[in-house]
């Protein structure tokens, strides 16, 4: 069994941060507080704060890609792992609801800020987009796969929005029933 080690919890802690309070909003205190560790042993880890957001960055993207080979694997057709990537919105409700979307925020963020890893951050959606085209190809919409993945990524930002706006729970079901719908009918060719 890994044992992590004082960066790992420096990345954890960071990431987390940055979800609930924001890049910007997250000092190299919050963080090391959050680990129980002093500044000088925090500095030794990382110089700076584009450091642990780079960091946070690849962490996200390497458990994106573990989730995706995971729908793949559990998934007995695209149209289910498709519906998989909808249910992360009732999964993550509590903390869509509280914080918004972890990839939508972060890239918000960092475009806000004109910052040289936002280009990085996209990446988590790229990331997504091109799983979900795959998806939507297997199901026999390859002329139009990629148009479909980027309506449904669109849909799931919005509902992640609107659910972080007002809080509403029966909305977010509502929506997930209605995309897994419609996933059905892109199935069905409809």
């Amino acid at each position: 069994m890994n044992e992590l080690t004082t960066r790992d919890h420096i990345i954890d802690a960071a990431d987390q941060l940055f979800y609930m309070q924001g890049y910007a909003h997250t000092s190299f205190a919050d963080i090391a507080e959050k680990v129980k560790i002093s500044r000088g042993n925090f500095y030794y880890h990382f110089k700076c704060k584009d450091e642990i957001l780079d960091a946070v960055i690849d962490l996200r993207l390497e458990n994106t890609r573990k989730m995706l080979v995971q729908w793949e694997q559990e998934g007995n057709d695209p149209e289910e792992r498709i519906r998989s990537f909808i249910h992360i919105l009732i999964a993550n409700q509590a903390k869509i609801m509280a914080y918004g979307c972890p990839v939508g925020t972060l890239n918000t963020e960092l475009a806000k800020l004109n910052h040289a890893s936002h280009a990085d951050a996209s990446e988590l959606f790229s990331l997504f987009r091109t799983w979900l085209a795959r998806q939507f190809t297997l199901l026999g919409r390859e002329a139009d796969a990629d148009d479909l993945a980027m309506h449904l990524l669109a849909r799931s930002q919005g509902v992640a929005t609107l659910a972080s706006a007002f809080h509403d729970e029966q909305f977010v079901r509502q929506e997930v029933r209605h995309m897994c719908d419609w996933v059905k009918s892109c199935a069905e060719g409809i």
